[in-house]
């Protein structure tokens, strides 16, 4: 896995390659079976409400911590052990790129906003390169957590894809 953190645009990029057709790794993307199974960090658990596979669609989720570890972090931080997140696409293109504005309201003391993520999908030979392109949060910690968080959630794809071949 590559991470750069000192694009021009002052976007993050995360990249990582899978054996697998791309046509596997858009289904683990875009349907609410395929996303349950790694969307989450270690530690938490994702249940889908809704997706709305289009631009202007919703993707509405709860996130709850379930490991020990996670759930004192979440009550020493002061914040919920399930919280609603919303995404609403901004891009669909079929089987090679999503983008998606991720509201951002779960923060203490800071006023909600959103950020934006594009995932280009590549094909190459038998590998499909992923590249995760993620707008910065309001600080340094804030983005940091959310690098540490889209990581170990495409490492998380990865022992899916694993298991499933």
């Amino acid at each position: 896995m590559t991470t750069t953190r000192d694009n021009p645009s002052g976007t993050i990029q995360i990249e990582r390659s899978y054996t697998a057709p791309i046509e596997t790794i858009w289904e683990f993307w875009t349907t609410a079976q395929g996303i349950e199974k790694w969307w989450s960090p270690d530690g938490f658990r994702v249940d889908v409400q809704t997706l709305e596979l289009k631009p202007g669609g919703s993707l509405v989720y709860t996130m709850t911590a379930t490991g020990p570890e996670q759930i004192e972090f979440m009550r020493q931080a002061g914040m919920p052990l399930v919280t609603e997140s919303r995404k609403t696409f901004t891009e669909v293109k079929q089987p090679s790129r999503l983008a998606y504005q991720s509201l951002a309201d779960f923060i203490p003391g800071v006023a909600p906003y959103d950020f934006l993520t594009v995932v280009d999908m590549e094909p190459s030979g038998d590998q499909v390169r992923v590249r995760m392109t993620v707008e910065k949060m309001h600080d340094d910690v804030w983005t940091e957590r959310l690098v540490m968080g889209r990581q170990n959630e495409l490492e998380n794809l990865a022992k899916v894809i694993e298991r499933r071949r």
